[in-house]
């Protein structure tokens, strides 16, 4: 089984479509990296995945459920363009609200352990709304991890991070690949990317270019895929 399966997924905006008869999996344990130009429909696509959105015609399928069930959202992290976290409350009562709401055993000593985790265990007292971008940036990863999730769902993850949050993302990837999980990030920044992913997907215009293993090729020239499969 797979352990996000996309089965001939359209989106409509009117009577345009901006996905067409889109199908990808990703294998349990397995970085899939979603590429394509602005407006191909990656984030449109994610949405989707994650249970956001409702795809037109088709199914998505995360560990064998729908990804707008319950059981199915507690295996699942999300980190959007969106930072997703309360101004007003302090770090610590950010991730200890979220481990409530995932029905943590221990709320409190998870979001204590994930704030060390990213590197703010320091300030975990102080109001986020006090926060550097960077900061705020680490506790949405923090937040995206709590839970320890089964599966991550990145839109642009690495877009507009500095670069201590940048290095906490990638290795936190990186320890999550290595026990297990899956990842299906959409991206502009293929270096970062190829360097994690096991799949491509290429979509243009709506539709899925590429869809196969990420080789040595690709990670040593980021921009193959495009010049073989990309518009012309």
């Amino acid at each position: 089984m797979s352990a996000v399966a996309v089965d001939g997924v359209w989106k409509y905006y009117g009577d345009f479509p901006a996905l067409r008869d889109i199908r990808l999996e990703a294998p349990p344990g397995s970085c899939l990296a979603l590429i394509g130009r602005n407006g191909a429909g990656k984030t449109t696509l994610l949405r989707i995945i994650a249970g956001f959105s409702r795809p037109g015609k088709g199914q998505v399928r995360i560990l064998g459920g729908s990804p707008r069930e319950t059981a199915t959202r507690r295996n699942v992290g999300f980190i959007g363009h969106g930072i997703a976290v309360y101004d007003e409350l302090s770090a610590l009562e950010n991730l200890t609200l979220y481990a409530k709401l995932y029905g943590l055993e221990n709320p409190r000593q998870a979001a204590l352990e994930w704030l060390e985790h990213t590197g703010l265990e320091r300030v975990k007292d102080g109001l986020v709304r006090e926060f550097s971008r960077g900061m705020r940036q680490r506790l949405a990863v923090a937040r995206a991890f709590l839970h320890n999730p089964s599966v991550l769902l990145l839109d642009e993850p690495f877009t507009a991070l500095d670069d201590r949050a940048i290095a906490v993302l990638q290795r936190l990837l990186r320890e999550g690949l290595g026990h297990g999980k899956t990842i299906v990030m959409s991206t502009h920044q293929l270096r970062e990317a190829l360097e994690l992913a096991s799949h491509v997907a290429l979509l243009n215009r709506g539709q899925v270019a590429f869809h196969g293993p990420c080789t040595p090729e690709m990670v040593a020239d980021p921009g193959l895929v495009y010049a073989r499969y990309g518009e012309g």
